[in-house]
């Protein structure tokens, strides 16, 4: 089933883990129970969930990365030349550091078909049937070129692409190439997660970062070539969008700043269909860089947080889709939360009810605004 009606309601993607799924995945890890007998939990507790996600009226279904500990890492670690590694520190949040891993070289990069993520979406596929679209979400190749350049990492880029560009040429190759390899498994739905536009809008980042001197806007042409080149040439029937983030670990955040800065860039020029935007808070600004955007692209706008438990108020959320109608017609505005409820397996500071009544909600709302 290819959806081809635009979706009013939709999720970035990632659920709260199962207490029984956390407890088979500490299992697996003292080694107390086999691959196999995880991968029976994982099977089931999927299968519920995509179970759940119908019952509440959602046309596009996910596998909530259940299998995953990260929302980026566990697909990188899926290329060829790409190792799991460990840092002397996490990424740091508001008040939080996260677990230490990352993505580094150990040669050159190569998708091939024993991506794990191949077998997980073919699973997906086959238990959601033909009444939903199955997703995949992935995290973007700029992304990808974030984490092997991050501190000592670089070292192994400089190691085996001591020319950068054969470096950005094999990234948006292989996504490229497991793009394809989704699309020949039925994937008709691919979004793409990016925390590094949200980086580049917050400039106490940068600054902190990269110092004063650094180019940010030879950054932004950068991280549009290796995305543009990974989806150019693409089927016609599959459907790209990316996700803007800006951090979410354990309901703590890492950026702010509105998307002014990178509009004219990003909305003006990345080659999706739609773009999944943060609007929960004052930290992504206001709805006037919503003016980049193409009349032929459509807008999900992010106003409902995925990182506490408490509901919004229906008319405030009501205003601000009105308010976002100024810049993109009403047409082509849908609603999400503003990111996954768990990008990461620790998973936000709320239950799993609260995590469905907030989906319902935004269920309500959309009926009640697009009929």
């Amino acid at each position: 089933m290819c959806n081809t009606n635009p979706l009013k309601v939709d999720t970035v993607g990632s659920f709260l883990r199962p207490e029984r799924l956390k407890n088979a995945r500490e299992l697996f890890q003292k080694n107390e129970i086999s691959l196999e007998e995880l991968k029976k939990v994982e099977d089931e507790e999927i299968e519920k969930l995509v179970k759940k996600q119908k019952e509440i009226g959602l046309e596009v279904v996910t596998d909530g990365e259940f299998r995953q500990s990260y929302w980026h890492l566990d697909f990188f670690w899926g290329f060829d030349g790409v190792e799991h590694n460990y840092m002397p520190r996490g990424y740091l949040f508001q008040g939080e550091e996260t677990r230490n891993d990352s993505a580094r070289l150990t040669g050159k990069i190569k998708f091939t078909k024993n991506h794990p993520f191949l077998n997980y979406y073919q699973f997906l596929k086959n238990v959601s049937g033909e009444d939903v679209v199955s997703r995949q979400s992935i995290p973007a190749p700029a992304q990808f070129f974030a984490e092997l350049v991050r501190e000592s990492n670089e070292e192994k880029v400089k190691e085996f692409y001591p020319n950068r560009e054969e470096l950005y040429q094999d990234i948006s190759t292989a996504y490229r190439d497991a793009i394809l390899a989704f699309y020949e498994l039925g994937c008709r739905d691919l979004k793409i997660d990016d925390c590094t536009w949200g980086m580049l809008c917050d400039t106490n980042f940068w600054k902190n970062m990269a110092g004063e001197n650094y180019d940010v806007d030879e950054l932004k042409s950068l991280y549009l070539k290796l995305n543009n080149d990974a989806i150019k040439d693409l089927p016609v029937d599959l459907r790209i969008s990316t996700h803007v983030c800006r951090g979410n670990y354990h309901s703590t955040w890492a950026t702010s700043g509105g998307y002014e800065s990178v509009a004219g860039a990003l909305f003006a020029k990345e080659n999706v269909e739609n773009f999944y935007l943060e609007f929960d808070d004052d930290r992504s600004g206001d709805f006037e860089p919503l003016r980049f955007i193409p009349k032929d692209k459509k807008v999900v706008l992010g106003l409902f947080t995925s990182k506490k438990p408490k509901l919004e108020d229906k008319d405030l959320i009501i205003q601000r889709i009105k308010e976002a109608s100024n810049y993109v017609s009403l047409d082509r505005l849908s609603i999400s939360p503003q990111c996954g409820f768990a990008s990461t397996e620790e998973g936000n500071i709320l239950t799993e009810e609260e995590q469905w009544q907030k989906l319902k909600l935004i269920k309500e709302i959309a009926d009640e605004v697009w009929g």
